[in-house]
């Protein structure tokens, strides 16, 4: 069937929308009719090039819909049933899914391949085959995906808030509920605070942190973080160092946590110096793919038996931990609907990405 789709055809270049084919669903897959897709920064990697996919694809990896077809096989939700669709697969067969770190799915290692784990493509223009960001595709009004990556959801909750909860939520959340594991007293810094630094900083809020200093050079969002959970703001790590020197009478913020637009070796330095003595430094954002150069003062961040962490879609299982964050959803403590910034067409995709470029959003949407 045809479907609209903001398709990459290489990376560098802007995102084309355009009608083109998507597949019918296989075996263990669905068809998926969108309601809405996060505009996330990671898709934008693909158009600056700093972790790109390949090419030619059809972006996005967040976003909610309903499910209106089904191959054989599928077992795990039906035909009319509304989903979000997951940057990660969860098999629950693998070594990882039996010992509850379905985050670590062995079905990752098509993810970024564009293509089926068979080798297919979800979409085609003419006879040319098209790849779907992270296996999901989220940038078009169909898209065919396993059922390893959907989950379920009622209708009690916001389809646009069930849209950015499926990748940048559980990723912040879980880096400072999870990953962090922040608990009743404790300081906590969020260096950037874009839709998954909010979620960080919310995250260390309902976990009790009694200290939380929200890091980011535009001052839109050091207003919204002051809304969503922070008690502190900075606007760059420099300034946050005496700030959190003051707070804590010197012992510096038990948990930092690293969650800017595009995360470089430069930045762990100052990092290091904000994270107390036994403390964690998490690095929950995309560095580029051939950065690999961290510079961390080894001795100091050894002796100070400080713990670094890398985290992928919040350590979160999926089943269990989103329907959790949902429970806290409805209880007004988890707030997701005040995060939603703008929503656009998917003609309006650059638009879009040019106001998460310049700090105008928490999180945009595409509404379908």
């Amino acid at each position: 069937m045809k479907t609209k789709a903001a398709v990459l055809w290489e990376v560098g270049k802007p995102w084309s929308v355009e009608e083109i084919d998507v597949a019918d669903p296989g075996p263990g897959e669905v068809l998926v009719k969108m309601f809405y897709a996060g505009l996330c920064h990671s898709d934008d990697h693909n158009v600056t090039g700093d972790f790109p996919g390949e090419a030619p694809l059809v972006g996005g990896h967040e976003g909610a819909g309903e499910v209106v077809a089904a191959g054989p096989g599928v077992d795990r939700v039906a035909v009319g049933d509304k989903v979000m669709l997951l940057a990660t697969p969860a098999c629950g067969k693998c070594r990882f899914c039996s010992s509850g770190r379905s985050y670590l799915c062995d079905e990752n290692a098509h993810v970024l391949s564009g293509l089926r784990p068979d080798g297919s493509a979800p979409f085609y223009s003419g006879d040319r085959p098209i790849g779907a960001y992270a296996q999901l595709g989220t940038f078009a009004e169909y898209t065919v995906v396993r059922q390893t990556q959907v989950l379920a959801y009622e209708s009690d909750v916001s389809d646009a808030s069930a849209a950015i909860l499926s990748c940048g939520v559980v990723t912040g959340y879980g880096a400072t509920v999870r990953a962090a594991q922040v608990r009743p007293g404790q300081t906590v810094v969020v260096v950037g605070t874009g839709g998954v630094g909010m979620s960080a900083v919310q995250g260390a809020r309902i976990s009790g942190a009694a200290r939380v200093v929200a890091v980011d050079p535009q001052a839109f969002k050091r207003e919204q973080a002051l809304k969503l959970g922070a008690t502190h703001v900075a606007e760059s790590m420099d300034q946050a160092l005496d700030l959190v020197r003051e707070l804590t009478r010197g012992v510096m913020a038990d948990a930092v946590v690293m969650t800017v637009g595009v995360l470089n070796g430069d930045m762990l330095g100052p990092a290091e110096q904000l994270t107390a003595k036994g403390g964690k430094l998490v690095l929950a954002a995309v560095a580029r793919y051939d950065d690999d150069r961290p510079l961390l003062p080894l001795s100091g961040f050894l002796l100070s038996a400080k713990s670094l962490i890398g985290v992928v879609f919040g350590l979160t299982n999926s089943a269990a931990d989103i329907n959790a964050m949902l429970d806290l959803y409805r209880a007004g403590i988890l707030r997701l609907d005040e995060m939603v910034t703008r929503k656009y067409s998917l003609d309006d995709i650059a638009t879009g990405y040019a106001d998460m470029h310049a700090g105008k959003n928490l999180r945009g949407v595409i509404e379908f």
